[in-house]
């Protein structure tokens, strides 16, 4: 069983009064009145008396029931349908709330399925701006959509503050596997967030150029803002996705010089090592004419010609920047 969250009807900006579910469609026959009605997880049986009563039409229903499908706009008639998805985070997992929109005249229905900002929030800004909402319908659609894309924006900021604070950590230090983890979920959250914003920019298109007898043109700037809104949201999440991709770059390129200085210091060592280990194999020879061999100062001297050796190898590894 679904759950009426709110319903009430309008007139000249101000609330008349709450209403039952049944009565929507008799108030939105009288002049210069609109139905707003809010509905959480409906049931089929309450969807198909909103049908009946506001004669919303059986592909509309259809869809509605069926849910999971891209965010679009579809017109019946001089109604419309919408289908919106607002953002949820929870312990680092996103995912996205369905939302469907009945508009039409004298009425416009939301029906949330799952947990989202409350569209409680829309319907008291609304409320308190009694001039806009004298608009009617067309008003209270676009206060809905714009806070459905409103909800994007503080996602996207911590998403953002995450990749910041990613990057700040490859920069100090080697990449983990964990790092690499966190930077590929944020790329693909980011991902699926620009595949439901994209719609909406179509759908702001269709809002601006629609002839419905509920649809002001004055309300047309408004849709036009929405818009606006959704480019920039667009063009956000591109950069921080091009910045996720980077961030693992970057992090690749840094975990490679690093192992090429480690390489170069074991080069050098090995270099070093190497001179001492030479002389040593030489005179390690067994073979009985050797002169150095009889000299009575031979150790110290051999001994004073591998110092000498390695701390030119030494000196010059550090000069070169190997050491």
């Amino acid at each position: 069983m679904g759950r009426l969250v709110a319903a009430a009807v309008y007139s000249q900006g101000k609330k008349v009064r709450d209403i039952a579910l049944s009565e929507g469609s008799h108030w939105a026959a009288q002049p210069e009145h609109f139905v707003w009605i809010g509905l959480q997880q409906p049931d089929p049986a309450e969807l198909h008396s909103l049908q009946q009563q506001f004669g919303l039409h059986e592909l509309a229903i259809s869809d509605a029931l069926q849910q999971h499908s891209r965010p679009k706009l579809e017109t019946f008639g001089d109604a419309l349908f919408m289908v919106l998805y607002a953002p949820v985070r929870n312990a680092g997992k996103l995912d996205f709330v369905e939302t469907h929109l009945f508009a039409g005249k004298g009425y416009i229905i939301s029906a949330r399925y799952g947990d989202s900002s409350p569209y409680s929030l829309v319907r008291r800004s609304c409320e308190a701006r009694p001039l806009l909402l004298a608009h009617g319908e067309d008003f209270v659609l676009y206060a809905l959509l714009s806070f459905v894309v409103e909800n994007y924006r503080p996602l996207t900021e911590q998403i953002h503050a995450e990749i910041e604070e990613l990057e700040q950590n490859v920069l100090s230090r080697s990449l983990s596997a964990n790092d690499i983890e966190r930077i590929h979920g944020l790329r693909r959250d980011l991902l699926r967030l620009r595949r439901h914003v994209a719609p909406l920019v179509e759908i702001c298109q269709e809002l601006q150029s629609l002839s419905f007898p509920f649809i002001d043109k004055n309300m047309r700037p408004y849709f036009r803002d929405v818009a606006i809104h959704v480019n920039r949201l667009l063009e956000d999440l591109t950069n921080l996705r091009d910045i996720a991709s980077q961030t693992i770059e970057i992090g690749l390129l840094l975990e490679s010089s690093r192992q090429s200085v480690v390489q170069r210091k074991f080069a050098a060592w090995a270099a070093i090592l190497a001179f001492p280990t030479a002389v040593a194999g030489i005179y390690g020879m067994n073979f009985q004419n050797m002169p150095e061999l009889g000299w009575h100062y031979g150790y110290f001297g051999v001994l004073g010609i591998i110092t000498a050796g390695c701390c030119g190898l030494y000196t010059n590894f550090r000069r070169l920047g190997w050491l």
